[in-house]
């Protein structure tokens, strides 16, 4: 890879991680999954989730963009040559473009709506309203193909203009001046929130430790909100791993992501709930807190239009940290294989993913009733999208951890973690048999058939884990001999 292609500053993959790291599911899914699972001990397994299974992995997308200097696909049919193993492993790199793509194409649709919400404080037309006109204002924002295409296609646009532009003009240039600055209107949301609302109220909501409330269901939602929420699974993260200088930590800087993207998502969740508390709402309202009590919260509020606009730019901010992390692994791979230009590999990428976000465009409105993909899959198609990358994600992630954990060896990953023999020990026990199993049940959670089905379903996913880590382990000892 050119040097052109190397991250200027050593602190700039951090600022790349973090970007794809935070994003819409930091601002309103974590507080939202949090009080609804006993607060702090859903807050504690999301963590000991986080460092058990969530780093591993990340440290093993690093490492694998970094030691390929290729974008996924490549990468991996470069790695699968030099390790003389099987090529189905490049099945890792295909899985996490096709996630990046499809993940990308709906993502592109609901960012659009933080758009909407932004000119509507810019202009003070939520001044004053009640819930029953913002719930309309909601409702026809969703219901008119016209408005989501607009916002769905202005958000891509602002995008792809900033990927095109190159890894140090566009991707560099923008995550150095856009992460900064949405961490401190984070912080200034956050002193509005305490001065203004009901901060006490939304520390117990959130932190209060109820250990009854975690039932199974909630430690399963942590392990995927710790997996969901580092960006693993979709290339992203071993894209920007290619651009990586070689001398930068790549244990301390995933320790670093790990622990901003904990926090940014903890300081908005108190912030939005001490304001949607302060302002005597429910905080109950899943996708509808950030577009209808938010927004209702900030019209009762002392300048609450000016704020409202502050937090929809830090949304807005997030979104496109996040999507433009999930165009450079495809974009990249245009690059390398079909040697095209930047500009049409993005543009390419782009209209892709536009034409599919058409898709969740009429899974709102004009196919809401009925459609073709709901009579196939008895889902909407923004539902079958969603459906479909919430199984490709994990088994990317799981195939991540297997490839990193057995096929590279003690050498390779000593060299690029640049750490004590003892931590690298911890790593790859982690990393071959802890979060291979915590992403197995991500996995398999998100099949439908097995809903139900936890008990029987934990002791085959054991007893394949078991079977396969033999297997493996019987393959490698023959390869080294």
């Amino acid at each position: 890879m050119s040097s052109d292609n190397i991250w200027t500053h050593k602190g700039t993959f951090l600022l790349a991680a973090v970007g794809s790291a935070v994003g819409l599911g930091n601002l309103w899914r974590f507080p939202y999954l949090a009080g609804e699972h006993g607060g702090g001990a859903f807050l504690l397994v999301y963590v000991l989730c986080v460092f058990a299974v969530g780093i591993p992995i990340l440290i093993a997308e690093i490492m694998l963009g970094r030691n390929s200097r290729r974008c996924p696909i490549m990468g991996m049919r470069f790695l699968t040559r030099c390790h003389r193993t099987s090529r189905a492993w490049e099945t890792i790199g295909w899985l996490g473009g096709l996630s990046a793509l499809l993940i990308l194409s709906f993502y592109s649709v609901i960012s659009g709506w933080a758009l909407h919400y932004l000119g509507e404080m810019l202009t003070g037309s939520l001044r004053d309203a009640d819930a029953a006109m913002l719930a309309d204002n909601f409702a026809n924002l969703i219901a008119s193909p016209l408005k989501l295409t607009l916002y769905h296609t202005l958000f891509l646009a602002i995008c792809a203009y900033i990927v095109a532009r190159g890894v140090h003009r566009g991707l560099e240039s923008a995550l150095r001046i856009l992460m900064p600055t949405l961490l401190v209107i984070l912080l200034v949301v956050l002193f509005y929130a305490a001065t203004s609302g009901d901060m006490a109220a939304a520390s117990r909501f959130m932190l209060s430790f109820s250990l009854s409330e975690l039932s199974l269901e909630g430690w399963l939602e942590a392990m995927g909100q710790s997996f969901f929420t580092l960006s693993l699974g979709m290339g992203a993260i071993m894209a920007y791993g290619a651009y990586m200088p070689s001398e930068t930590s790549l244990t301390l800087t995933a320790f670093a992501i790990a622990l901003i993207d904990t926090l940014v998502a903890v300081i908005a969740g108190l912030a939005i709930f001490a304001l949607v508390f302060g302002a005597g709402l429910a905080a109950d309202e899943g996708p509808g807190l950030m577009f209808v009590s938010l927004p209702l919260a900030f019209s009762v509020m002392p300048s609450g239009s000016l704020v409202g606009a502050i937090f929809f730019v830090l949304v807005l901010g997030a979104a496109i940290s996040s999507a433009i992390s999930l165009i450079e692994p495809v974009a990249a791979y245009l690059v390398e294989r079909f040697d095209l230009s930047r500009v049409l590999a993005v543009a390419l990428v782009s209209v892709l993913a536009w034409g599919l976000g058409l898709a969740t465009v009429a899974s709102f409105n004009v196919w809401a009733a009925a459609s073709p993909v709901h009579d196939v899959f008895g889902r909407s198609a923004f539902a079958v999208l969603e459906l479909v990358t919430h199984i490709t994600l994990p088994l990317c992630g799981l195939l991540v951890a297997l490839f990193a954990g057995w096929s590279l060896t003690q050498s390779e990953s000593m060299k690029e973690m640049h750490t004590r023999s003892s931590w690298l020990r911890l790593w790859r026990f982690l990393v071959r048999f802890i979060a291979p199993t915590g992403v197995a049940f991500v996995f398999l959670r998100a099949l439908p058939y097995v809903q139900g089905y936890w008990l029987p379903t934990i002791g085959a996913c054991v007893l394949v884990g078991a079977f396969a880590a033999y297997r493996l382990m019987a393959e490698q000892h023959a390869a080294s001999g």
